[in-house]
């Protein structure tokens, strides 16, 4: 009878992950919870034992999409892959970037790195999600719901995709927002796949590890090392031949990249997440560096004759994604392309200076662990206590709350770095995976600074974003009414309504963030990233 229960429960579960899309999407049918042998009538499952299929089952749906649908609109994150089993898709710009595109590796990322670098900000990306609410009616009843997909295409081009072809989520690169418009031009069928079930499946899978690699270098890969500056100067030919023999490289939390001591074979390009940098000293291990998503790995090992093997231990500290580029075809490189070398020695001379500098200074190499450990190094405004002045007066969660409707906006509780509390408030990241999955988009950019932001107009209450979360900056509220009886998606109606809340920097209003506003003493401060928190720190002691 238990047993029952809990597979009732879940077959709830499954659904109210995939039907949050509603009927506003042009989605006509979409599939219960699929079977081993449904799942193994599609090629890309057949390898794989009914066991593992049973386990990922609940992150994979099929779907049944009308002629002249929106499935997916450039500018927001996802968490799904797709696979196109009958019908045909357009693939298109709809929408211009501001700024135009910001490349991965650009000098700013390769050149400065470590705790006392400044990250570069967001481009002036003109998200889909700003377009959408221009465009929508504010009806309550209705959602919009959106998606995306990673795919370069010419800033004029189009192509179409049919049966067999991949699009959606497939190198996990969550940092990024998505670049095309995707439109349905006949009834298609679809497979679904989350990005924790494609992630196992590619691990086990070399096939198609090799089939998705292949997609990565043909749609993206090329335009990426393009647009770096540090590539910029090179041939479309170089380039091209250069993104057929670098490897593609794919690591999981605490999975060592690279062992101090051992032999140098390739310089690696950090496309998504973050790698600790530590060096022994004594008896142990201290954290010297980190490198952020665009940065470079093993140039001095390479440039510096004599250094006889990796200088630091490189981890990942997430799931991370690499573009490996061997020692020898990296050598050619500098041999064709000696313009490249300066930009890489300013690199090595600034990293091994910060390295220097952490070895000397305990309070720094901890200071590290802990940006990494809390995701500091992730945020662009960090709401930070001073112990030694607060007197626990909660003004600052007061003046939120007045501020938001009588529901703060963040918790005047969590870690502890010498004197100063870093609060659950967010951190407005510099790679928002609260963003990712959002079926509505209503967790958005609001391209204003750095401010993720939620429209309670387009919250459908599904937890999504706060569960995505990992500094539990994101909480949700009842609201004391129940959806309406005509709501879409029909699943919300007569349920009661929930919405999701955060910080938004009080953007709206000139005067600033209300939480540093309303504290008497002055010991609420607002951070604009690790280098003016250390700042802060040092300040107080």
């Amino acid at each position: 009878m238990e047993q029952g229960k809990t597979q009732i429960k879940r077959l709830e579960q499954y659904k109210d992950r995939w039907t949050s899309f509603g009927s506003s999407t042009g989605i006509l049918e979409i599939s219960e919870k699929p079977t081993p042998a449904i799942l193994k009538q599609y090629a890309i499952f057949k390898e794989f034992d009914d066991k593992f299929l049973e386990k990922i089952s609940p992150d994979v749906s099929i779907a049944r999409w009308k002629k002249g649908s929106v499935l997916f609109e450039e500018g927001s994150y996802l968490d799904v892959a797709f696979q196109v089993i009958s019908g045909e898709l357009e693939v298109s710009f709809q929408k211009m970037r501001a700024g135009g595109d910001e490349p991965i590796f650009n000098r700013s990322r390769t050149v400065v790195v470590g705790p006392g670098a400044s990250q570069p900000r967001s481009s002036g990306y003109q998200t889909a999600y700003q377009g959408q609410i221009q465009k929508q009616e504010r009806n309550p009843k209705a959602i919009t719901f959106l998606s995306s997909i990673d795919f370069n295409l010419p800033s004029d081009g189009k192509t179409r995709l049919g049966a067999g072809e991949f699009v959606g989520e497939l190198r996990e690169s969550k940092g990024w927002p998505q670049s095309v418009t995707v439109k349905t031009v006949a009834d298609c069928e679809l497979l679904q796949i989350r990005v924790a079930a494609l992630r196992i499946m590619r691990k086990r899978s070399t096939n198609l590890k090799n089939q998705l690699d292949k997609l990565y270098r043909e749609r993206s890969l090329f335009t990426q090392l393009k647009t770096t500056p540090l590539f910029s100067g090179m041939s479309d030919d170089f380039i091209q031949s250069l993104t057929q023999s670098v490897e593609l490289i794919s690591c999981e939390p605490d999975e060592v990249i690279a062992r101090e001591g051992e032999s140098v074979d390739a310089l690696y390009l950090l496309r998504s997440g973050f790698i600790k940098l530590s060096q022994r000293l004594g008896e142990g291990n201290v954290a010297v560096s980190y490198l952020s998503k665009g940065g470079i790995l093993g140039s001095a090992e390479i440039l510096i004759e004599g250094m006889g093997g990796w200088i630091c231990t490189a981890t990942s500290k997430e799931y991370s994604e690499l573009v490996k580029i061997s020692r020898g075809d990296f050598l050619k490189l500098l041999e064709k392309y000696p313009a490249v070398e300066p930009v890489l020695w300013d690199a090595v001379v600034r990293n091994l200076k910060e390295s220097g500098y952490s070895r000397r200074v305990v309070s720094q190499s901890e200071f590290i662990d802990t940006a990494l450990n809390k995701g500091l190094v992730e945020g662009n405004s960090i709401l930070v206590i001073d112990l030694n002045v607060c007197t626990r007066c909660d003004d600052c969660v007061r003046g939120c709350a007045d501020t938001h409707e009588g529901i703060p906006r963040f918790v005047r509780e969590g870690d502890k770095v010498g004197n100063f509390l870093i609060t659950r408030a967010c951190y407005h990241c510099e790679d928002p995976v609260c963003l990712v999955g959002c079926p509505t988009g209503a967790i958005r950019r609001t391209d204003v600074g750095d401010v993720v932001a939620i429209d309670d107009k387009l919250c459908i209450g599904c937890s999504t974003c706060s569960n995505n979360c990992p500094y539990d900056a994101i909480t949700m509220y009842e609201t004391g009414t129940q959806w309406p009886a005509d709501m879409i998606p029909e699943g919300l109606r007569g349920k009661d309504q929930q919405l999701a809340t955060k910080c938004d920097l009080c953007y709206q209003d000139s005067r600033g963030p209300a939480c540093v506003r309303s504290c008497p003493h002055g010991c609420a401060v607002r951070v604009g990233d690790i280098k003016e928190f250390k700042t802060l720190i040092i300040g107080s002691v």
